[in-house]
């Protein structure tokens, strides 16, 4: 065999081997996907078949039509709300810190940011009773307040992250401006934060990834079902005293991936030019 013909050969081995990894790890996705078109006991029986025997669109309109007269919609729109307003709110402040951190000098800087750092090694669990105990004090619970707020002083992880990108950015830029009259502020927002596009579009996937999968949070802040968001409403398919609706939940199980999977399919552009194109030329 020649040389040639053994690369072709390792090539396709390879494409094999990728192709059936990537089934085997969209394979639950996939059979969720086709539970949500079966009935319950063909679902429970367990089948790999990933095609239904009998097509149940009526799931949908079953899940859709929600709890005590609280249809799917409020549950998404609430979901998005948060979400969106959150992975606002992150861009927003976390950029302007990481600004602070990465470009002013003043005096404590090292002292803050030390103290920033530490955060991101305390377990989330740790927490949430010192939180809880502090919004109910101020009377925002039960409120999306809680699940909002946060978001505007900003988040350590994407704070360090923005930093980091940060330090590709020539400092000769800021002076320039500076000579020509541009204020700190200015210089932020002029050219600091355009010029953070791959940051600001992972910042944005991935926020609004965990915003949108969030359970404990609106579990425990969130008191009323006109309030509930995707994550909660889904745990209410689940009751134990009674027959679970699995295809209903199946089915909007699967529509709850849609925004997730379009915020990724429309920001990939963005990210994979932001990172081959960082709008810096010599």
């Amino acid at each position: 065999m020649s040389f040639k013909s053994k690369r072709r050969l390792l090539r396709l081995i390879y494409h094999i081997f990728v192709a059936v990894f990537g089934l085997v790890m969209i394979y639950p996705v996939l059979w969720m996907i086709s539970g949500s078109l079966k009935n319950n006991v063909e679902i429970i029986k367990g089948s790999l078949s990933l095609i239904p025997p009998n097509w149940r669109w009526d799931n949908y309109a079953t899940g859709w039509r929600g709890f005590g007269g609280i249809s799917f919609a409020t549950f998404f729109k609430n979901s998005f709300f948060i979400s969106c307003v959150a992975t606002i709110g992150t861009v927003l402040s976390s950029s302007c810190i990481a600004y602070s951190f990465a470009r002013l000098r003043y005096r404590g800087r090292k002292i803050w940011f030390t103290l920033m750092i530490m955060t991101m090694l305390l377990p989330g669990q740790v927490l949430l009773i010192p939180q809880y105990i502090l919004y109910h004090r101020l009377g925002l619970v039960p409120s999306m307040v809680p699940l909002l707020l946060p978001h505007f002083l900003g988040q350590a992880f994407f704070i360090y992250q923005m930093m980091q990108f940060m330090a590709g950015i020539p400092r000769e830029l800021d002076e320039a401006a500076f000579v020509d009259g541009c204020s700190r502020y200015g210089i932020y927002a002029r050219i600091v934060f355009p010029l953070l596009k791959p940051a600001i579009v992972t910042t944005i996937i991935i926020q609004f990834y965990w915003k949108w999968d969030d359970f404990q949070g609106p579990l425990i802040y969130l008191s009323t079902p006109l309030s509930y968001t995707v994550s909660i409403a889904l745990k209410l398919f689940v009751d134990s005293s009674s027959t679970t609706d699995y295809g209903a939940l199946f089915a909007m199980s699967t529509l709850s991936l849609i925004p997730v999977f379009l915020i990724f399919l429309f920001f990939n552009k963005y990210l994979t030019e932001g990172i081959t194109m960082s709008g810096l030329k010599g």
